[in-house]
């Protein structure tokens, strides 16, 4: 799966073997600037909204750089994509949240192994968002996707999925 998560575009003039080398280079960089600005998370409110919106504009800003070499699909894409969806439930902008979600949602099922909690986590969040937003047929199904991996990984009388459940029944 090493080449599905590291996957260059197909264009019809492919990039060098440096130009690959440096937008890896450029990814890791910005994926450990992220990191490190995360970490002024306990400053006030204001200023974290503020800092919220320059992380999500780095984000968007390497996403569209990355894209033009990596895939989707790609793990410096999937990061920073996760990156960006994070953001955009931090400043509660639900519709950036589930379109980031709905990116990184096909990628994930296809590198992590059928029964991941990883899958199951993004599948929940997806659910909630679409409830959030209204779209009930869209938000059942992505929780009961959601559940039918936790079953698996869980055991079908985890409390998480007892949660699930009510929550279903609720809406």
């Amino acid at each position: 799966q090493d080449k599905e998560k590291l996957e260059i575009r197909k264009l019809s003039d492919p990039p060098s073997a440096e130009t690959v080398r440096d937008m890896i280079k450029y990814a890791r960089n910005v994926i450990e600037e992220f990191r490190r600005a995360k970490h002024y998370k306990y400053i006030l409110c204001l200023t974290l909204t503020l800092l919220a919106c320059e992380l999500l504009e780095i984000c968007e800003l390497s996403l569209d750089k990355m894209g033009a070499v990596f895939e989707d699909s790609n793990v410096y894409m999937l990061h920073m994509m996760y990156q960006a969806m994070g953001v955009c439930l931090y400043v509660q902008d639900w519709e950036g949240a589930l379109r980031y979600g709905q990116k990184i949602i096909r990628p994930y099922s296809k590198h992590y192994p059928s029964y991941s909690l990883n899958v199951a986590s993004m599948w929940l969040k997806l659910g909630r968002l679409y409830m959030a937003l209204e779209n009930r047929t869209a938000g059942v199904n992505a929780l009961k996707k959601a559940i039918a991996i936790m079953e698996v990984a869980h055991g079908k009388d985890h409390p998480y999925i007892s949660e699930i459940k009510k929550e279903l029944e609720d809406h």
